[in-house]
């Protein structure tokens, strides 16, 4: 008797298996796949901060684990000096509009490398992955001289001629000024400095195909040259560059 109990409850437990496997296995069942793990990613992006204008970004990651990569990284922004000033001399027609003061253009070119953390993947948050960014490098200050168009006195009475003239503060006054020449002017001017950056932020990716990467990141960087660049007359200049920023970014994973 007890025999035949056993028998039967094998036998009920070899079913009950049966049937859990075959529902496990089921075709028409759907069941969700975690995506395979991409190793690569590259993205593009475009920047904006609180000290300049629109910048371009390229970033290279490659994942180390899970939940982190590594990250090599280029930036190219323009910095501006937080006393400048856009104006236009009232007294003629058609007068360009130039930044009084302003001795040279400042841009920099930042190349380095990092980190990026995942803390919250995309199954976690809805559809929008959650990535700490640290990184740092070399920062390359590129200065160009500023070129003004000068109104300078002809024989005739009350009539001037234009002239374009690197913009000195000691000879260059408001009355003078007509405007800001080309951009070409200084451009065999050059000059650069050395520096490095350091950068902290938080990457939000939302891109809906999984190969794809749609990423808004915000954040902070310092920005450290040895001197003061010379950006502004009449004021005091700046060596260390603080400054929040915000990307929008694209790329493809694989």
């Amino acid at each position: 008797m007890k025999f035949s109990r056993l028998l039967f409850l094998i036998s009920g437990l070899i079913v009950l298996n049966a049937t859990i496997t075959r529902a496990q296995t089921n075709p028409n069942e759907y069941v969700e796949e975690k995506p395979v793990l991409m190793k690569n990613e590259i993205t593009y992006g475009l920047n904006t901060h609180t000290s300049g204008t629109i910048g371009i970004q390229f970033r290279r990651s490659y994942n180390l684990t899970v939940n982190k990569k590594r990250i090599y990284e280029g930036d190219f922004i323009g910095m501006k000096h937080p006393k400048e000033v856009r104006t236009v001399n009232p007294y003629y027609d058609n007068a360009k509009s130039y930044v009084f003061g302003k001795l040279n253009s400042f841009n920099i070119l930042r190349v380095g490398t990092g980190y990026e953390r995942t803390l919250y993947n995309k199954a976690e948050r809805n559809g929008v992955e959650i990535r700490f960014v640290y990184s740092g490098g070399l920062s390359l200050g590129i200065t160009k001289p500023i070129y003004l168009e000068i109104l300078k006195p002809t024989p005739l009475t009350n009539q001037y001629e234009i002239v374009v003239e690197k913009y000195n503060p000691e000879v260059h006054f408001i009355d003078s000024i007509y405007g800001r020449a080309s951009f070409i002017y200084g451009i065999n001017q050059l000059r650069f400095h050395p520096g490095a950056y350091a950068k902290i932020g938080f990457n939000f990716e939302y891109a809906p195909i999984f190969e794809n990467v749609k990423a808004l990141e915000i954040g902070a960087i310092i920005d450290v040259f040895p001197k003061e660049i010379p950006i502004m007359a009449f004021t005091k200049n700046k060596q260390f560059f603080l400054t929040f920023y915000i990307t929008l970014m694209f790329g493809n994973k694989w």
